[in-house]
């Protein structure tokens, strides 16, 4: 059984959930996918100031939409509840399907970390979820593969200078794990320091091959329809 994913990196205007939500809904509509993932923060942008939003957000509603007219689960990025945060969005609304255990730079002044791994089911499939530099961190992948997991997803925001550290962190879950990995990676403006970023979203079987990626431009997306290893 294969499950269809879109990894995106949709345009961003920082702090403007309302534009956000708009662009997310027409990325969803446009990919028509079981799975769309977006980047870290992707509501708001890498605006760590941004005031944090809730699951009955009414903002959110197109993206609820999108998800309803497709049949997609969209997950997305946002500050939640005082952490940095990914959404499981579908045809009901929102849930919290993730906080970012190992945050990095400034984000301790603004966020408290998560404290365990989280996988998601979907249609039978057990997805891993990360979030930025997660991904870097092995016991991070190691925690979360432990508790049996098909895929891996992370959602990230780097700089330009980093598309080789996303490669290598999808290369060494994959391989490790023995699990495919999609990582959705902001591109264009995303907030300062990250104007711009790195772009490059895409898919790495389990052997580590990058079956599908996107360029370095906002708007682009990819889609895979991945196997079960």
């Amino acid at each position: 059984m294969t499950l269809s994913i879109t990894v995106t990196q949709p345009p961003c205007i920082p702090y403007n959930i309302e534009a956000n939500a708009t662009t997310h809904a027409a990325a969803i509509r446009r990919a028509g996918t079981r799975l769309v993932v977006f980047p870290e923060l992707s509501l708001t942008g890498y605006t760590l100031d941004a005031p944090a939003i809730t699951l009955t957000d009414p903002r959110l509603a197109p993206i609820i939409e999108a998800c309803t007219a497709t049949n997609t689960l969209a997950l997305v990025g946002a500050p939640v509840g005082g952490h940095i945060a990914m959404l499981a969005i579908n045809a009901t609304g929102a849930t919290l399907a993730y906080s970012k255990i190992y945050l990095g730079g400034t984000e301790p002044d603004h966020f408290t970390p998560g404290t365990k791994p989280s996988v998601l089911d979907l249609d039978g499939w057990r997805l891993g979820l990360a979030i930025c530099k997660d991904a870097g961190v092995p016991q991070h992948s190691s925690d979360t593969a432990a508790l049996g997991i098909d895929l891996y997803v992370a959602a990230v925001c780097e700089l330009p200078e980093d598309v080789p550290v996303i490669d290598q962190r999808a290369r060494r879950i994959a391989t490790t794990h023995n699990v495919p990995v999609a990582i959705a990676s902001f591109a264009g403006p995303a907030g300062a320091p990250y104007n711009p970023t790195a772009g490059h979203s895409g898919f790495w079987t389990p052997e580590g091959t990058i079956t599908a990626q996107a360029g370095p431009d906002p708007g682009d997306m990819v889609t895979w329809s991945a196997p079960r290893s």
